[in-house]
């Protein structure tokens, strides 16, 4: 992989806050409309909890601390890992909940917060754009996992562990700046989640 791309990943202008749209603010909202906000951070927090739990096994391979007997042990409760067992290759499968996740909010629920007000537009827009972001991640983990089972050397680890962590920092970055934008709006808007 070329190390061009690797400094273009690492260092993507967009995960600075000040490059994003900030949201208008809301006042008053109610439980009730606070709820779909909540239910985002809900679904968000399975995301982060299944990369934090992957990054720490990472690094403890990494490190030689975990065997694969330890990795099969301790992601052995994930809801990721449970549906790898049913449906299939597990970063395929955490791939495809991403995916289809963002596929839903860049299909439904952004055209209709864009449709609210210019400033939702370009968060909308922003939010597109950092999706197409995580989606190149996504595909080059999978490229890079691939290549890793192909071929196990230092070298290989050392670039899956580099895009793992560049996925790691785009995706967390993203989850928490979506729900600051329109967590609020989307009970605001009576936009279903």
């Amino acid at each position: 992989m070329a190390r061009h791309v690797w400094a273009m990943l690492l260092n993507i202008a967009f995960l600075d806050d000040a490059t994003r749209p900030k949201p208008p603010r809301l006042e008053g909202l109610t439980p009730a409309q606070k709820a779909p906000g909540q239910h985002l951070r809900m679904i968000h927090d399975h995301l982060r909890h299944n990369m934090q739990t992957l990054a720490t096994l990472i690094q403890r391979a990494a490190d030689g601390e975990a065997s694969p007997a330890d990795v099969a042990a301790e992601t052995g409760d994930l809801a990721m890992v449970a549906n790898y067992r049913r449906f299939g290759n597990l970063c395929g499968r955490y791939c495809q909940v991403v995916h289809t996740h963002h596929s839903i909010e860049d299909q439904a629920i952004f055209p209709a917060l864009a449709a609210q007000s210019p400033a939702y537009r370009a968060i909308a827009e922003r939010l597109v754009a950092e999706h197409e972001v995580v989606h190149e991640l996504l595909v080059r983990l999978i490229d890079a996992l691939n290549d890793l089972a192909a071929e196990p050397t230092q070298s290989r680890f050392e670039d899956t562990k580099t895009v793992y962590h560049a996925l790691e920092r785009v995706l967390l970055s993203h989850l928490g700046y979506e729900e600051e934008a329109i967590g609020d709006a989307l009970g605001y808007f009576e936009i279903g989640v």
